[in-house]
């Protein structure tokens, strides 16, 4: 019986791409062989069972396999993880089980078999419909492969949502509703649009440093937000997240939504990250060990693969519940961020501005908010008095 069980979802990291996108920062390294593979597949279930053991009884909700590319997975191994996940927890009735996969050819083979493994919900890191585009982000795949891509897609799973990319180098508006046009005749119940951010460490930080092109200025980052809410507005979807969009409510992410409402996550894999709280009510930051084959051999001698496990002080679990609830509809409920000290003239001030609202107990940020909402967050971090 699961009723009673405080519900957890699960984050499965796997690090290994074909290729290594020139934008991206995450714990990813190129594919390093079939054996390397196995010996990861394995330690992230024995892994998985290990914390499952530890932490005791829960209610699984979600599985996300995410990455680098987990879709480079044999269908076998994704399938042995979530067998692990479903014997470790009690799964809910509505086990969302999400795989992130690139449109390759050689990807989208393989989705017929991730879908009798298990996989309900495919994520597909389609990015841009336009060639250049494509290029210059550095992906190993054309226009014309995501489009074989989402068909496949939605003939094998039951849910399908895409990853699209904006603010690039040279784009407008209207070029940007196109892409957006163009990307919504894929079939998708879920479109997820992330602004181009240039982050430390990567191919395009160096690229940038050298002058070889510049990022979208602010105001025209600005105008295609605004541009991504209308056009998939009128097409029927929700931003019931700043960056995630969803035709329903049933097509949106149960998974992040865990990410966004506070929940518990288990995170496995190299470098995973995961949010536990504990029966006296405490709350714990783990992260697994970043480098796979130092993953492989702590999971090998310790049965776990983390590698710090930090308590959270009320302040930071508080701020940390803002930052993530303020990016949905929903907001976050007041009560919960209570250690932050935030006072009614605060929050009454940022409502005047048309940046905040309040209802029913809950802080929600307005559209305008959204928009700037890492300003928002820090001025109320800043303005907060805890105690």
């Amino acid at each position: 019986m699961s009723e009673g069980l405080r519900d957890i979802a699960l984050y499965v990291h796997w690090p290994f791409c074909a290729r290594v996108c020139p934008y991206c920062d995450f714990n990813v390294v190129r594919d390093r062989g079939r054996a390397a593979a196995e010996a990861l597949a394995a330690a992230i279930g024995a892994d998985l069972s290990g914390q499952a053991a530890r932490l005791g009884p829960r209610r699984l909700t979600s599985i996300f396999f995410g990455g680098g590319t987990p879709s480079l997975m044999e269908p076998e191994q994704a399938a042995a993880i979530i067998e692990a996940a479903r014997a470790s927890f009690a799964p809910s009735p509505a086990l969302e089980v999400t795989l992130e996969a690139n449109p390759t050819d050689a990807e989208s083979g393989r989705f017929a078999a991730l879908a009798a493994a298990g996989v309900s919900r495919l994520s597909l890191g389609v990015q841009s419909l336009d060639d250049e585009a494509l290029a210059f982000l550095g992906r190993n795949h054309d226009a014309a492969a995501a489009r074989r891509a989402a068909r496949a897609a939605r003939a094998a799973f039951p849910r399908l949502s895409i990853d699209l990319i904006y603010a690039l180098p040279g784009q407008d508006a209207r070029s940007w509703r196109a892409d957006l046009g163009d990307a919504l005749e894929l079939g998708p119940e879920h479109v997820s649009a992330y602004q181009l951010t240039i982050e430390a460490g990567t191919a395009f930080e160096r690229a940038v440093a050298r002058g070889r092109w510049s990022p979208s200025d602010p105001d025209l980052a600005a105008e295609l937000y605004e541009a991504t809410d209308e056009t998939l507005s009128a097409a029927g979807f929700e931003a019931y997240e700043v960056s995630n969009h969803a035709r329903s409510p049933a097509a949106r992410s149960a998974h992040n939504l865990t990410y966004w409402r506070g929940g518990d996550w288990l995170g496995v894999g190299p470098g995973a990250h995961g949010r536990i709280t504990d029966a006296a009510g405490e709350r714990w930051a783990t992260r697994a060990e970043p480098a796979h084959a130092a993953y492989v051999r702590r999971v090998a001698e310790t049965g776990c693969g983390l590698s710090t496990r930090d308590r959270l002080t009320p302040e930071e679990a508080a701020l940390e519940r803002l930052m993530m609830g303020l990016r949905t509809l929903e907001g976050v409920e007041v009560a919960e961020i209570q250690a932050l000290g935030l006072g009614a003239s605060q929050m009454e001030s940022l409502a005047d501005q048309g940046l905040l609202r309040m209802e029913a107990g809950r802080l929600m940020a307005s559209g305008r908010g959204r928009a700037v909402l890492d300003r928002l967050v820090l001025e109320l971090a800043q303005t907060g008095q805890p105690g």
